[in-house]
């Protein structure tokens, strides 16, 4: 350690020194006496020492690397943090901008994870005085230092509860605030500047380096969150601003959202402008509402629903609750405006329109979570209800030949029913519900996948739903049908399904009522051994029984699910009889 004269002697000899004449061994010496000082507390002779008019040189030089150990302590938000804070303020104004810069965003690079928010929170001010003070490279240096600030805020746990976000506990909300306050003289400066007739070249980086921090902002933290326009939250607050911010640089958010490729070419930008960030604009624009009184009202709902698939489509692609939330809620507000029965069929052509029903069949037969299952179910409903009558054959068809789901196929069998009723109507007659074109719909109903093998209790759903259709279509005026041929093939088909339906109950009940009985069987023997076991005074020893279940479940349970497949294959049994009972009375009755 250096005594008091050494120092003094360093200091004078600092004061004649040139600048370049400054070695490395310096600057550490002068960063070391710093730390020395504010270890012993002395923070307030710190700052003496660094306003005294007679070492302007050495602070102008060097000053620069004592902000590292003045910055820990305002962060460790010790005792003496006033004097620190007061030096950190002078030495922003006094030091070089650039040198001042590049050893800010060191500090930001190299942040121990517990004081990630509360480093952000004491930088940004300083942050924003350094580059005011910059006239050379400030639309680079100011997109340099949202990157940083935003790349260690996405290292903070999200608030997904009002209560989460409310305490803030790990500070990414303040941090949001903190990052408000600092664009937002960037942002009036691009606005005060966009009114001339010429625009620099700085002034058209400085705008995009704006856009590149929306973009990221929306992809995080704001995808993540859960807004409601009912709860005016910090979080709310930055996504609001967020959006406003983009219509104050002059972004179209509707050139952003539906023609992104030609605003790509011409703000050069990066990939932070995702996919994501897009999907979540929609969101916050559709579903949230916010900023939609400034969205041109010329585009159709049928256009901006076929815009906004793909982004549903990305964010239903996602396992977080968050982004299955999102997709949802913007696939629904995009549907709601459409008119029923409107969509046209040649938008089953495009991409989004075949991934998204089936990202919701995956949500429907995948997800854990029930209250997305319930929301997923709806949405898939509503998306029906929109496509006209050929786009909702053709879907119906492709749904039957690729979900490979027992309960999706019995939803869309139930919904194929519904659109026939609706067809029967005065005035709803069409060949592709009640034509030739229908045909090819039924017989990917009436369809065992397993021929006989079929397992009925596994399709149980779908064959239920499948004989409820025929009971229907059997029972209604076949005066309906375009032409005799389509009511006699009809026939045909109903005759051949139930003829391998039955082969398949006949098969399967014998299965069944095999291992029901053999199941009795091996209970009356295991009880019969217990009987013996508890004679021959052996209750200590366990009682294993001489032929292994294939199933893990106990008797009791594995009697239960016996019964009720007999049951089961009762009710289907009582179906096809009535079917059979429909089409006699059929022909009873005259031509």
């Amino acid at each position: 350690m250096m005594k008091g004269d050494q120092v003094k002697d360093t200091f004078q000899r600092w004061r004649d020194t040139r600048e370049e004449d400054l070695n490395p061994e310096d600057y550490q010496l002068f960063r070391d006496l710093g730390s020395a000082c504010l270890a012993r507390g002395d923070s307030a002779q710190l700052l003496e020492f660094v306003q005294d008019e007679k070492n302007q040189g050495i602070v102008k030089c060097m000053g620069c690397v004592i902000m590292a150990p003045l910055v820990d302590e305002v962060v460790k938000k010790v005792t003496s943090a006033e004097p620190c804070q007061a030096a950190i303020v002078y030495l922003t104004r006094t030091c070089r901008s650039e040198e001042l810069l590049h050893g800010l965003l060191e500090l930001i690079e190299d942040i121990n994870p517990g004081d990630i928010s509360q480093t952000i929170i004491v930088l940004v001010p300083h942050f924003k005085t350094v580059l005011l003070r910059m006239e050379d490279r400030k639309a680079t240096s100011v997109g340099l230092v949202l990157a940083a600030l935003q790349k260690q805020m996405q290292r903070l746990p999200v608030p997904y509860t009002p209560q989460q976000e409310e305490a803030d506990e790990y500070g990414l909300c303040r941090c949001c605030i903190a990052l408000l306050q600092f664009t937002k003289c960037f942002v009036e400066e691009v606005k005060r500047k966009h009114g001339k007739s010429v625009t620099t070249t700085e002034d058209e980086e400085l705008r995009t380096e704006l856009l590149k921090f929306c973009m990221r902002s929306l992809r995080e933290p704001l995808l993540e969150v859960e807004l409601s326009h009912n709860r005016k939250s910090y979080l709310w607050l930055f996504a609001t601003e967020i959006m406003v911010t983009l219509s104050t640089i002059q972004v179209s958010l509707s050139e952003l959202l539906f023609f992104y490729n030609s605003l790509k070419k011409s703000t050069a930008m990066d990939n932070s402008q995702s996919m994501e960030s897009r999907a979540s604009l929609a969101y916050l624009l559709f579903v949230q509402l916010i900023t939609i009184d400034s969205f041109p009202a010329v585009f159709s709902p049928i256009f901006v629903l076929q815009c906004n698939m793909e982004y549903v489509s990305e964010l239903l692609s996602s396992k977080k609750e968050s982004h299955l939330l999102k997709g949802l809620a913007l696939n629904a507000k995009s549907l709601e405006s459409v008119q029923d029965h409107s969509l046209p069929v040649n938008l089953m052509e495009l991409k989004s329109f075949y991934s998204v029903p089936q990202k919701l069949r995956q949500v429907l037969t995948e997800c854990p979570m029930k209250h997305l299952r319930e929301s997923a179910l709806q949405v898939f409903q509503l998306f029906v209800n929109k496509l006209d009558t050929e786009a909702k054959h053709k879907f119906f068809r492709c749904m039957l030949k690729v979900s490979n789901h027992a309960g999706v196929e019995s939803y869309i069998i139930k919904n194929i029913k519904n659109h026939l009723e609706f067809s029967m109507e005065s005035g709803n007659a069409n060949k592709w519900f009640l034509g030739e074109e229908f045909l090819s719909l039924l017989g990917l109903v009436l369809h065992l996948p397993h021929g006989a093998e079929t397992d009925l209790l596994n399709s149980m759903d779908r064959i239920m739903e499948s004989l409820n259709l025929l009971r229907y279509l059997l029972i209604r005026d076949k005066n309906l049908w375009s032409n005799r041929d389509v009511w006699e093939e009809l026939g045909r088909m109903k005759d051949e399904y139930l003829k391998m339906l039955r082969v398949c109950l006949s098969i399967s009940r014998a299965y069944y009522s095999a291992e029901l009985k053999a199941l009795k069987e091996d209970q009356k023997l295991k009880a019969k051994e217990a009987r013996e076991a508890a004679r021959s005074i052996r209750l200590s020893k366990s009682i294993k029984a001489k032929h292994e279940e294939v199933s893990d479940m106990s008797p009791e349970v594995q009697h239960q699910v016996l019964q009720s497949a007999l049951v089961t294959f009762d009710l289907m049994e009582s179906l096809i009889v009535r079917i059979e009972e429909i089409t006699e009375e059929k022909l009873k009755i005259p031509n």
